[in-house]
């Protein structure tokens, strides 16, 4: 194991490029970045993300950002944001089309930006078009112009130049640039052409240079090896303070996602944080962070919360013996989360997770949150998505503190291991039976 320790300067611009705005760059600059530790024999690894005075907290990596709707968590009210582990959770992910509908980009601007607006002095925030929720890319509408969103008021062409404007009225810490995202079944035409467009549009959104933030270049690609790494090495060439991976989530099988991943990752600098799109469940992430991914936009907590589902998986390796000794027969639950909607919580007075310090099990039972569910209260996905944030948090610190020791790859091998007996178990049942 080694260590790098390095900031982010900005890059000497190629030509096409050398007339960015000196304004951009300075805020750029504020963006600092360092890798910290590598795991043993592998890509994995931990690093410090500055984002500058708004977010004054460095923050380690890998690290998730937050899942929000027009810069809040969905069901987190901001009086209620102390109470997740700091500064882990100062890290949240902004959709910009998120503010297509309200607010002109020119009352933000106005009013200050997202943290002026929104009073989270301390927090800091990603951008990107993308979010996974309700801001979905629409392949087959994007052209030359522009990309195409499914969006909360329609679908919308989004243009390079309106794509800056909002980034500039937000002032966002970082953000990344506009890019043609396509599913895993495109043609490979279709796929060549969502790179050239990417590219083209990097260099369009660097030449406005309006102020917004740390620029993280975008990387497309689909499922071609080919057009990932020439993707990557044409994005790596640009003036950009990071890099946003996207397309993932969108068709591909998990065994292909590593080359995929290492395609990418091989032609980037070591010295800039990388940010990816569509990774969210655990095995997911744990594969993203063996590929050398830094940064995670991830809709699973969201997805969790609304389903009725809780987090429960252990987080450390005494904990992982002892449940490992207890076969759960619970209607809904498995070794990564349970559902709190199922009737035997009815009468649970015991927490979520014992142990766990978060407000909701420090204060609630699931028999409490079973109840809320079940005449649908609000409250119940407060409290859930307070326990699944913290709790996720806790995975990625898990991960960080694996990596540092050197463990990681068994740690990963251990979490997928636990995954994979309990999805065998119910077959393996049926066999028993069919034999009786």
């Amino acid at each position: 194991m080694f260590v790098v320790l390095v900031c982010v300067p900005p890059v000497k611009a190629q030509n096409h490029t050398s007339n960015h705005c000196a304004k951009s760059d300075t805020f750029r600059e504020r963006m600092k970045f360092g890798v910290k530790a590598w795991s043993k024999n592998g890509r994995a690894r931990v690093g410090v993300v500055e984002l500058g005075s708004n977010c004054p907290y460095p923050i380690e990596t890998p690290a998730l950002l937050l899942t929000t709707r027009k810069g809040l968590p969905l069901f987190i009210s901001p009086d209620l944001l102390p109470s997740l582990p700091s500064p882990h959770s100062h890290l949240l992910h902004c959709s910009p089309l998120h503010f297509l509908e309200g607010l002109s980009t020119k009352t933000i601007l106005n009013i200050g930006g997202l943290h002026q607006m929104l009073g989270l002095h301390e927090y800091g925030f990603a951008a990107a078009p993308r979010d996974s929720i309700v801001c979905l890319p629409e392949c087959d509408s994007t052209n030359r112009i522009g990309a195409s969103f499914e969006t909360p008021s329609g679908r919308r062409l989004i243009k390079p130049v309106e794509y800056m404007e909002m980034i500039s009225s937000m002032r966002p810490n970082l953000w990344a640039t506009l890019a043609d995202e396509v599913p895993a079944w495109v043609s490979e035409k279709r796929n060549k052409t969502s790179v050239d467009r990417t590219v083209r549009w990097l260099d369009d959104c660097l030449t406005v240079g309006l102020t917004g933030g740390a620029v993280f270049g975008s990387i497309v690609g689909g499922c071609s090896v080919e057009e990932r790494q020439r993707c990557a090495q044409e994005v790596a060439g640009r003036n950009v303070s990071g890099f946003w991976i996207g397309g993932f989530g969108l068709g591909e099988s998990m065994d292909e996602r590593p080359s995929l991943l290492n395609a990418v990752v091989d032609n980037l600098p070591e010295e800039k944080p990388r940010q990816i799109c569509g990774l969210g469940l655990p095995e997911e992430v744990l594969q993203g962070v063996a590929a050398g991914i830094d940064l995670f936009d991830s809709t699973y907590i969201y997805h969790l919360t609304l389903g009725g589902f809780a987090l429960t998986f252990p987080l450390d390796r005494s904990e992982r013996h002892a449940a490992d000794s207890q076969v759960s027969h619970h209607i809904g639950s498995d070794p990564t989360k349970i559902n709190l909607k199922a009737t035997v919580y009815r009468k649970d007075k015991s927490p979520i997770v014992e142990g766990c310090n978060c407000y909701t099990c420090q204060n609630h039972t699931k028999a409490y949150i079973n109840h809320l569910l079940n005449v649908h209260e609000m409250l119940a996905q407060i409290l859930l998505e307070i326990h699944n944030t913290h709790h996720y948090l806790a995975f990625f610190r898990a991960i960080r503190e694996a990596i540092r020791e050197g463990k990681f790859e068994e740690f990963r091998c251990e979490f997928i291991e636990r995954r994979r007996a309990h999805l065998y178990a119910p077959s393996l049942c049926e066999m028993t039976l069919s034999v009786v």
